[in-house]
């Protein structure tokens, strides 16, 4: 990434951040679609683990928001913006914009009107089942 546009115009932070994040998403995505009835007030996002992981990690929530499968991974909804400070654990993928591979299907639709899980119950949900130390409880080197 070279941090100058085409006329040589330095990039600001913000989109050197947005051209980073497309480079990691994988071939045919979409975004997520918040199932009819239901609205995303503080936008979407979505966190994937391996499939294998997802079952595990629900009884471990308080609330269960819309939850898509696509072979490979459980992808959940949690609002925008969930990773801002917030190093997510291996092997979880965080996906802003709620941009997933285009065969992720909706496995779970919860009651109400809001397609969120909460974001900090879902990330101690998975340094839990991945034995991970939460990131705020590291030591801090001096």
């Amino acid at each position: 990434m070279s941090g100058a546009d085409a006329s040589g115009r330095p990039l600001g932070l913000d989109t050197l951040v947005r051209l980073g994040r497309r480079q990691h998403s994988p071939g045919q995505v979409r975004r997520l679609p918040v199932p009819e009835g239901m609205t995303s007030p503080l936008g979407c996002d979505a966190v994937a683990v391996p499939d294998r992981l997802g079952p595990l990690i629900v009884p471990r929530l308080p609330r269960v928001g819309c939850v898509y499968a696509d072979g490979a991974h459980w992808w959940w909804i949690v609002p925008s913006d969930s990773d801002y400070a917030l190093p997510w654990p291996a092997p979880a993928l965080y996906a802003p914009g709620a941009l997933v591979p285009a065969t992720a299907r909706l496995i779970h639709r919860p009651e109400g009107t809001v397609p969120y899980t909460p974001p900090i119950p879902l990330y101690l949900a998975l340094c839990r089942v991945t034995g991970t130390t939460p990131d705020w409880s590291r030591a801090v080197s001096a």
